[in-house]
């Protein structure tokens, strides 16, 4: 099985294509706009594409997938800019519109939380989406419009709305990587949020597996909550990874302002995702 991963170099990119690439009987192909790197597990291949630039050719330049996982999308981590819906969304469109045409059978596109908007408490799969942020918004209408073209075609597709991540490799500005940093450099304080609002945290390796698993199956799975279904406030978050270093670290809370384009307590329903992986499990 040859499965393609755009947005390969990126912070999720990076942990699928390492996962895919320990399966026997699966050949990667990472994907992505900048030359390949020390990121690039051996023996994977490699192709450079400008999506905003790419042609017809571009399923025979990946070499025929039987699978894409797409996660590739530029512009972030500004949420707020025009461009996700003035420009990406158009390119995001027409790429894999091309793909799937040329013959993609199977499709595992990454969405976001931000589709459900300032709605409160457990989501699941089935709300309505009522995004409130130009990121959320051109997310939702390329789902949109990938269920209409998978309707006029064969491609199975799998939309996986994906809640909030952490890890090794994450954007420097990152909850994350900036704690760690801080811990890492022996700072005595470490400043943050109030920390009270609650969200749905997975680390970026278990998000990868779910990824892959997805495509394996190689089946349309629809919207999928990539999700732990647990919610989690961001104090408790942060104070686990101090536990976990050791560090005497102090949390100045309250420093900064809570984020007003999110509300304060949503987390996803991962009963789907179970069910789902499995009968991917039972399959194998």
């Amino acid at each position: 099985m040859k499965i393609a991963v755009t947005g390969a170099s990126g912070f999720i990119g990076r942990h699928v294509v390492h996962r895919l690439s320990l399966l026997p009987g699966v050949h990667v192909v990472a994907v992505s706009r900048r030359g390949a790197g020390a990121w690039l597990p051996e023996g994977v291949a490699h192709v450079a594409v400008d999506m905003s630039a790419a042609s017809e050719g571009a399923f025979e330049w990946l070499g025929r997938p039987d699978a894409l996982i797409h996660l590739a999308w530029s512009g972030l981590p500004n949420y707020q800019s025009r461009h996700h819906f003035d420009t990406h969304l158009g390119e995001q469109y027409r790429f894999l519109e091309q793909l799937v045409k040329a013959g993609l059978s199977t499709l595992v596109c990454a969405g976001t939380c931000f589709e459900y908007g300032m709605q409160s408490g457990e989501l699941d799969e089935s709300l309505p989406t009522d995004p409130c942020n130009p990121y959320g918004f051109a997310k939702d209408a390329l789902r949109r419009e990938l269920e209409f073209l998978a309707a006029d075609s064969q491609v199975r597709l799998t939309w996986a709305r994906l809640f909030y991540m952490y890890g090794e490799g994450q954007a420097p500005g990152a909850l994350y990587t900036q704690f760690m940093a801080a811990a890492g450099r022996g700072d005595a304080e470490f400043r943050m949020s109030g920390g009270e609002q609650l969200r749905d945290f997975l680390p970026v390796a278990e998000v990868a597996q779910h990824l892959v698993a997805l495509a394996l199956g190689h089946a349309a799975h629809g919207i999928v909550n990539i999700c732990s279904g647990r919610p989690t406030s961001v104090r408790s978050l942060v104070e686990g990874w101090r536990d976990s270093l050791g560090s005497p670290i102090e949390l100045a809370l309250g420093h900064f302002p809570y984020p007003s384009y999110e509300p304060m307590a949503f987390w996803g329903s991962n009963a789907k995702l179970i069910r789902l992986t499995r009968e991917v499990a039972d399959a194998s």
